[in-house]
Protein backbone atom coordinates (compact mmCIF):
# COMPACT_ATOMS: atom_id res chain seq x y z
CA UNK A 1 0.00 0.00 0.00
CA UNK A 2 1.22 3.52 -0.89
CA UNK A 3 1.40 5.60 2.18
CA UNK A 4 -0.98 9.10 1.76
CA UNK A 5 -0.02 12.46 3.08
CA UNK A 6 -2.29 14.97 3.35
CA UNK A 7 -2.06 17.44 0.33
CA UNK A 8 0.65 15.61 -1.34
CA UNK A 9 -1.14 12.37 -3.06
CA UNK A 10 0.07 8.95 -3.17
CA UNK A 11 3.85 8.17 -2.07
CA UNK A 12 6.15 5.19 -2.30
CA UNK A 13 7.49 3.95 1.07
CA UNK A 14 10.94 4.54 1.50
CA UNK A 15 12.85 1.38 0.96
CA UNK A 16 15.97 0.93 2.65
CA UNK A 17 16.90 -2.41 0.51
CA UNK A 18 19.08 -4.77 1.38
CA UNK A 19 23.27 -3.82 2.41
CA UNK A 20 24.19 -6.94 0.12
CA UNK A 21 22.73 -5.00 -2.75
CA UNK A 22 24.00 -1.66 -2.25
CA UNK A 23 27.48 -3.21 -2.22
CA UNK A 24 26.79 -4.38 -5.65
CA UNK A 25 25.50 -0.76 -6.90
CA UNK A 26 28.41 0.83 -5.13
CA UNK A 27 30.97 -1.68 -7.13
CA UNK A 28 29.63 -0.54 -10.63
CA UNK A 29 29.48 2.88 -9.34
CA UNK A 30 33.09 3.16 -8.66
CA UNK A 31 33.49 1.73 -11.77
CA UNK A 32 31.94 4.29 -13.60
CA UNK A 33 33.58 6.83 -11.72
CA UNK A 34 36.64 5.30 -12.69
CA UNK A 35 35.78 5.24 -16.49
CA UNK A 36 34.33 9.02 -16.65
CA UNK A 37 35.03 11.15 -13.40
CA UNK A 38 33.96 14.28 -14.69
CA UNK A 39 30.55 13.27 -15.28
CA UNK A 40 29.57 12.23 -11.60
CA UNK A 41 29.62 15.27 -8.55
CA UNK A 42 30.16 14.38 -5.06
CA UNK A 43 28.72 15.60 -1.73
CA UNK A 44 30.14 14.77 1.19
CA UNK A 45 30.89 16.28 4.53
CA UNK A 46 30.90 16.46 8.53
CA UNK A 47 29.74 18.55 11.32
CA UNK A 48 32.03 20.89 13.20
CA UNK A 49 31.40 18.75 16.53
CA UNK A 50 35.80 18.99 16.99
CA UNK A 51 39.03 18.19 15.30
CA UNK A 52 39.11 15.09 13.34
CA UNK A 53 41.52 12.16 14.24
CA UNK A 54 42.60 9.27 12.55
CA UNK A 55 39.17 7.28 12.15
CA UNK A 56 38.10 10.30 9.92
CA UNK A 57 41.32 10.00 8.33
CA UNK A 58 41.27 6.19 7.53
CA UNK A 59 37.37 5.99 7.17
CA UNK A 60 36.67 9.18 5.17
CA UNK A 61 39.28 12.01 4.22
CA UNK A 62 41.55 9.73 2.47
CA UNK A 63 38.43 8.60 0.37
CA UNK A 64 37.99 12.01 -0.58
CA UNK A 65 41.16 12.85 -1.75
CA UNK A 66 41.37 9.88 -3.94
CA UNK A 67 38.09 10.73 -5.34
CA UNK A 68 39.53 14.54 -5.91
CA UNK A 69 43.01 12.80 -7.46
CA UNK A 70 41.06 10.97 -10.02
CA UNK A 71 39.49 14.63 -10.97
CA UNK A 72 35.57 13.85 -9.39
CA UNK A 73 34.06 17.53 -8.35
CA UNK A 74 33.57 17.31 -4.94
CA UNK A 75 31.21 19.72 -2.48
CA UNK A 76 32.46 19.23 1.24
CA UNK A 77 29.97 20.94 3.52
CA UNK A 78 30.33 21.82 6.95
CA UNK A 79 26.95 21.29 8.21
CA UNK A 80 26.84 24.01 11.18
CA UNK A 81 23.11 24.04 11.45
CA UNK A 82 22.95 20.61 12.24
CA UNK A 83 25.44 20.56 15.49
CA UNK A 84 22.13 22.77 16.79
CA UNK A 85 20.03 19.40 17.00
CA UNK A 86 21.61 17.73 20.04
CA UNK A 87 24.15 20.23 21.32
CA UNK A 88 22.96 22.95 23.70
CA UNK A 89 25.73 25.35 23.15
CA UNK A 90 26.63 27.01 19.72
CA UNK A 91 30.24 28.20 21.40
CA UNK A 92 32.50 26.30 19.87
CA UNK A 93 30.92 26.11 16.23
CA UNK A 94 33.36 29.07 14.85
CA UNK A 95 36.26 27.71 16.54
CA UNK A 96 35.07 24.19 15.35
CA UNK A 97 34.51 24.74 12.05
CA UNK A 98 38.05 26.74 11.84
CA UNK A 99 39.92 23.57 12.93
CA UNK A 100 37.94 21.44 10.69
CA UNK A 101 39.05 23.38 7.37
CA UNK A 102 42.55 23.42 8.66
CA UNK A 103 42.43 18.89 8.93
CA UNK A 104 40.47 18.53 5.27
CA UNK A 105 43.35 20.99 3.57
CA UNK A 106 46.29 19.19 5.46
CA UNK A 107 44.56 16.03 4.68
CA UNK A 108 44.89 16.73 1.12
CA UNK A 109 41.63 18.38 -0.46
CA UNK A 110 42.17 21.11 -2.74
CA UNK A 111 40.00 24.36 -2.76
CA UNK A 112 42.34 25.62 -5.32
CA UNK A 113 42.22 22.75 -8.20
CA UNK A 114 38.90 24.42 -9.30
CA UNK A 115 36.63 21.68 -8.65
CA UNK A 116 36.84 21.18 -4.76
CA UNK A 117 34.48 23.30 -2.76
CA UNK A 118 34.14 23.79 1.21
CA UNK A 119 31.73 25.75 2.60
CA UNK A 120 29.08 25.86 6.07
CA UNK A 121 25.41 25.23 4.51
CA UNK A 122 24.37 27.94 6.86
CA UNK A 123 26.42 30.57 4.79
CA UNK A 124 23.78 29.31 1.72
CA UNK A 125 20.35 30.54 2.34
CA UNK A 126 18.76 28.90 -1.43
CA UNK A 127 20.26 25.47 0.08
CA UNK A 128 18.33 25.84 3.06
CA UNK A 129 15.12 27.17 1.40
CA UNK A 130 14.80 23.71 -0.20
CA UNK A 131 13.86 22.04 3.10
CA UNK A 132 10.77 23.33 2.94
CA UNK A 133 9.02 21.83 -0.14
CA UNK A 134 11.13 18.47 0.60
CA UNK A 135 9.55 18.93 4.28
CA UNK A 136 5.95 18.54 2.23
CA UNK A 137 7.36 14.85 0.49
CA UNK A 138 7.89 13.27 3.71
CA UNK A 139 5.63 11.70 6.33
CA UNK A 140 6.16 11.80 10.18
CA UNK A 141 6.10 8.32 10.32
CA UNK A 142 8.80 8.11 8.33
CA UNK A 143 11.17 10.43 9.89
CA UNK A 144 10.15 8.27 13.14
CA UNK A 145 11.04 4.88 11.34
CA UNK A 146 14.48 6.26 10.42
CA UNK A 147 17.11 3.68 12.13
CA UNK A 148 19.90 6.54 12.02
CA UNK A 149 17.58 9.03 13.82
CA UNK A 150 16.53 6.50 16.28
CA UNK A 151 20.42 5.92 17.11
CA UNK A 152 21.11 9.66 17.23
CA UNK A 153 18.43 10.72 19.29
CA UNK A 154 19.55 7.47 21.84
CA UNK A 155 23.32 9.01 21.49
CA UNK A 156 22.58 12.64 22.47
CA UNK A 157 21.16 11.26 26.08
CA UNK A 158 18.49 14.39 25.38
CA UNK A 159 15.13 14.58 27.63
CA UNK A 160 13.55 16.77 25.16
CA UNK A 161 13.91 15.89 21.34
CA UNK A 162 13.91 18.74 19.39
CA UNK A 163 12.30 19.12 16.21
CA UNK A 164 15.70 19.85 14.51
CA UNK A 165 16.76 16.01 15.42
CA UNK A 166 13.90 14.36 13.66
CA UNK A 167 13.99 16.13 10.40
CA UNK A 168 17.85 17.17 9.89
CA UNK A 169 17.66 13.86 7.38
CA UNK A 170 15.44 16.12 5.43
CA UNK A 171 17.91 19.14 6.10
CA UNK A 172 21.01 16.62 5.02
CA UNK A 173 18.63 15.65 1.79
CA UNK A 174 18.73 19.74 0.84
CA UNK A 175 22.82 19.36 1.31
CA UNK A 176 22.75 16.44 -1.06
CA UNK A 177 20.44 17.85 -3.55
CA UNK A 178 21.46 21.75 -4.04
CA UNK A 179 23.97 21.03 -6.43
CA UNK A 180 22.37 18.10 -7.79
CA UNK A 181 25.05 15.54 -6.42
CA UNK A 182 25.00 12.31 -7.82
CA UNK A 183 27.21 10.31 -5.74
CA UNK A 184 27.67 10.25 -1.80
CA UNK A 185 30.31 8.44 0.06
CA UNK A 186 28.71 6.70 2.94
CA UNK A 187 28.86 4.30 5.73
CA UNK A 188 26.74 1.11 6.22
CA UNK A 189 24.91 2.87 9.14
CA UNK A 190 23.97 6.31 6.78
CA UNK A 191 22.58 4.69 4.09
CA UNK A 192 19.03 5.50 5.71
CA UNK A 193 19.72 8.92 5.28
CA UNK A 194 20.92 8.84 1.70
CA UNK A 195 18.06 6.37 0.69
CA UNK A 196 15.51 9.53 2.42
CA UNK A 197 17.36 11.74 0.26
CA UNK A 198 16.54 9.51 -3.07
CA UNK A 199 13.15 9.28 -2.08
CA UNK A 200 12.48 13.43 -1.86
CA UNK A 201 14.38 13.27 -5.35
CA UNK A 202 11.94 10.74 -6.66
CA UNK A 203 8.74 12.16 -5.22
CA UNK A 204 9.74 15.70 -6.10
CA UNK A 205 10.55 14.63 -9.73
CA UNK A 206 7.02 12.73 -9.78
CA UNK A 207 4.94 15.51 -8.32
CA UNK A 208 6.85 18.33 -10.13
CA UNK A 209 9.13 17.56 -12.78
CA UNK A 210 6.85 17.09 -15.72
CA UNK A 211 9.36 15.02 -18.46
CA UNK A 212 12.46 16.21 -17.38
CA UNK A 213 13.59 15.67 -13.61
CA UNK A 214 14.98 18.29 -11.37
CA UNK A 215 16.94 16.52 -9.29
CA UNK A 216 19.20 13.04 -9.68
CA UNK A 217 18.68 10.11 -7.67
CA UNK A 218 22.36 10.12 -5.57
CA UNK A 219 23.75 6.79 -5.58
CA UNK A 220 26.10 5.85 -2.14
CA UNK A 221 29.79 5.08 -2.72
CA UNK A 222 30.54 2.85 -0.13
CA UNK A 223 33.76 2.84 1.16
CA UNK A 224 35.84 -0.06 1.96
CA UNK A 225 37.61 1.53 4.38
CA UNK A 226 37.57 -0.76 8.11
CA UNK A 227 36.08 0.78 11.02
CA UNK A 228 38.28 2.38 13.36
CA UNK A 229 37.82 1.74 17.17
CA UNK A 230 38.64 3.81 19.47
CA UNK A 231 41.26 3.38 22.41
CA UNK A 232 39.23 2.07 24.67
CA UNK A 233 38.49 -1.27 21.86
CA UNK A 234 34.61 -1.38 22.13
CA UNK A 235 33.07 1.13 20.01
CA UNK A 236 34.04 3.65 17.46
CA UNK A 237 36.65 6.65 17.78
CA UNK A 238 34.87 9.69 18.92
CA UNK A 239 36.26 12.32 20.48
CA UNK A 240 33.49 12.88 22.67
CA UNK A 241 33.98 9.57 23.92
CA UNK A 242 37.50 10.21 25.08
CA UNK A 243 39.09 7.28 22.60
CA UNK A 244 40.39 9.48 19.70
CA UNK A 245 44.19 10.33 18.16
CA UNK A 246 43.61 13.73 16.63
CA UNK A 247 45.27 14.37 13.84
CA UNK A 248 46.43 17.53 15.58
CA UNK A 249 48.23 15.84 18.52
CA UNK A 250 51.64 16.60 19.02
CA UNK A 251 54.22 13.37 18.76
CA UNK A 252 54.13 12.94 22.45
CA UNK A 253 50.28 13.38 22.86
CA UNK A 254 50.16 10.62 20.29
CA UNK A 255 52.45 8.02 22.12
CA UNK A 256 50.52 9.02 25.67
CA UNK A 257 47.21 7.53 23.93
CA UNK A 258 48.61 4.70 22.65
CA UNK A 259 49.86 3.93 25.87
CA UNK A 260 46.25 4.19 27.34
CA UNK A 261 44.97 1.96 24.28
CA UNK A 262 43.18 -1.03 26.26
CA UNK A 263 44.67 -4.85 25.18
CA UNK A 264 44.09 -7.79 26.77
CA UNK A 265 45.94 -10.43 29.26
CA UNK A 266 47.54 -12.89 26.67
CA UNK A 267 50.98 -11.83 25.86
CA UNK A 268 51.06 -13.91 22.06
CA UNK A 269 49.62 -11.09 19.76
CA UNK A 270 47.39 -12.58 17.27
CA UNK A 271 44.98 -10.74 14.85
CA UNK A 272 41.54 -12.25 15.84
CA UNK A 273 38.75 -9.20 15.47
CA UNK A 274 36.45 -11.04 17.02
CA UNK A 275 37.91 -12.53 20.40
CA UNK A 276 40.48 -9.97 20.87
CA UNK A 277 38.92 -6.87 19.06
CA UNK A 278 41.10 -4.43 21.50
CA UNK A 279 44.35 -6.28 19.42
CA UNK A 280 43.15 -6.60 16.57
CA UNK A 281 42.19 -2.62 16.31
CA UNK A 282 45.87 -1.46 17.02
CA UNK A 283 47.34 -4.14 14.74
CA UNK A 284 44.70 -2.78 12.08
CA UNK A 285 45.81 0.49 12.65
CA UNK A 286 49.27 -0.56 12.33
CA UNK A 287 48.71 -2.08 9.32
CA UNK A 288 47.18 0.58 7.73
CA UNK A 289 50.35 2.93 8.15
CA UNK A 290 52.81 0.30 7.47
CA UNK A 291 50.71 -1.35 4.24
CA UNK A 292 51.22 -4.29 5.78
CA UNK A 293 48.70 -7.19 6.80
CA UNK A 294 47.61 -7.47 10.12
CA UNK A 295 48.39 -11.06 10.58
CA UNK A 296 51.82 -10.28 8.75
CA UNK A 297 52.56 -8.09 11.86
CA UNK A 298 51.31 -10.25 14.41
CA UNK A 299 53.30 -13.11 13.17
CA UNK A 300 56.46 -10.46 14.03
CA UNK A 301 55.39 -9.34 17.20
CA UNK A 302 54.33 -12.84 18.40
CA UNK A 303 55.53 -12.65 22.42
CA UNK A 304 56.71 -9.42 22.44
CA UNK A 305 53.60 -8.68 23.76
CA UNK A 306 51.17 -5.11 24.01
CA UNK A 307 54.25 -3.44 24.90
CA UNK A 308 56.00 -4.20 21.69
CA UNK A 309 52.70 -3.62 19.97
CA UNK A 310 52.26 0.11 20.83
CA UNK A 311 55.49 1.25 20.49
CA UNK A 312 55.76 -0.06 17.23
CA UNK A 313 52.21 1.33 16.18
CA UNK A 314 53.16 4.94 17.80
CA UNK A 315 56.41 4.96 15.95
CA UNK A 316 54.43 4.08 13.09
CA UNK A 317 51.48 6.84 13.65
CA UNK A 318 53.74 9.82 14.24
CA UNK A 319 56.03 9.00 10.96
CA UNK A 320 52.68 8.68 9.11
CA UNK A 321 51.32 12.00 10.11
CA UNK A 322 54.31 13.56 9.95
CA UNK A 323 53.77 15.22 6.93
CA UNK A 324 49.96 16.12 8.06
CA UNK A 325 50.98 17.50 11.05
CA UNK A 326 53.96 19.37 9.24
CA UNK A 327 50.83 21.40 6.63
CA UNK A 328 48.46 21.93 9.40
CA UNK A 329 51.03 23.51 11.30
CA UNK A 330 52.21 25.73 8.46
CA UNK A 331 48.05 26.45 7.33
CA UNK A 332 47.52 27.51 11.39
CA UNK A 333 50.07 30.58 10.61
CA UNK A 334 47.87 31.90 7.94
CA UNK A 335 44.15 32.30 9.04
CA UNK A 336 43.39 34.34 6.22
CA UNK A 337 43.67 31.53 4.18
CA UNK A 338 40.81 29.64 5.69
CA UNK A 339 38.93 32.48 5.52
CA UNK A 340 39.60 32.64 1.33
CA UNK A 341 38.58 28.88 1.34
CA UNK A 342 35.21 29.00 3.03
CA UNK A 343 34.76 32.28 1.26
CA UNK A 344 35.43 30.42 -1.97
CA UNK A 345 33.16 27.49 -1.42
CA UNK A 346 30.68 29.90 -0.35
CA UNK A 347 30.49 32.27 -3.63
CA UNK A 348 30.69 28.78 -5.32
CA UNK A 349 27.93 26.34 -3.72
CA UNK A 350 25.61 30.17 -3.79
CA UNK A 351 26.09 29.98 -7.47
CA UNK A 352 24.85 26.64 -8.12
CA UNK A 353 21.76 26.61 -4.86
CA UNK A 354 20.37 29.38 -6.95
CA UNK A 355 20.70 28.04 -10.17
CA UNK A 356 19.01 24.78 -8.42
CA UNK A 357 16.48 27.28 -6.36
CA UNK A 358 15.09 28.08 -9.70
CA UNK A 359 14.79 25.31 -11.59
CA UNK A 360 12.26 23.91 -7.75
CA UNK A 361 10.50 27.33 -8.50
CA UNK A 362 10.10 27.27 -12.09
CA UNK A 363 8.94 23.06 -11.28
CA UNK A 364 6.51 23.90 -9.11
CA UNK A 365 5.17 26.94 -10.73
CA UNK A 366 6.20 29.90 -8.11
CA UNK A 367 8.60 31.96 -10.33
CA UNK A 368 5.72 34.63 -11.44
CA UNK A 369 8.08 35.89 -14.01
CA UNK A 370 10.17 38.04 -11.81
CA UNK A 371 13.82 38.07 -13.17
CA UNK A 372 15.88 38.85 -9.83
CA UNK A 373 19.78 37.71 -10.27
CA UNK A 374 20.98 37.44 -6.48
CA UNK A 375 24.27 36.72 -7.91
CA UNK A 376 24.77 40.57 -9.23
CA UNK A 377 23.27 42.09 -6.56
CA UNK A 378 19.59 43.07 -8.91
CA UNK A 379 16.72 44.18 -7.62
CA UNK A 380 13.40 42.16 -8.89
CA UNK A 381 11.88 44.08 -11.95
CA UNK A 382 8.41 45.24 -11.27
Amino acid sequence: MLAKLGGTGSMDRVDYGTFEASLERSARLEQALQENPTHYRVLTGDRPTGRLHVGHLFGSLQNRVRLQGMGVPIFVVIADYQVLTDRDSAADIADNVHQLVLDYLAAGLDPENGSTFIFPHSHVPELNQLLIPFLTLVANAELNRNPTVKEEIQASGQQQINAGMYTYPVHQAADILFCKASVVPVGKDQLPHLELTRTIARRFNSRFGGEEPVFPEPRPLLSNAPVILGLDGSQKMSKSRNNAILLSSSEDETAKCVKTAKTDMDRLITYDPIRRPEVANLLLLLSLCTSRAPEDLASEIKEQGASRLKSLLTEALNEYLRPLRRRRQELEKDPEFIHHVLKKGIVRAREVAQDTLADVREAMNMAYGIDFDAKQGNAPNG
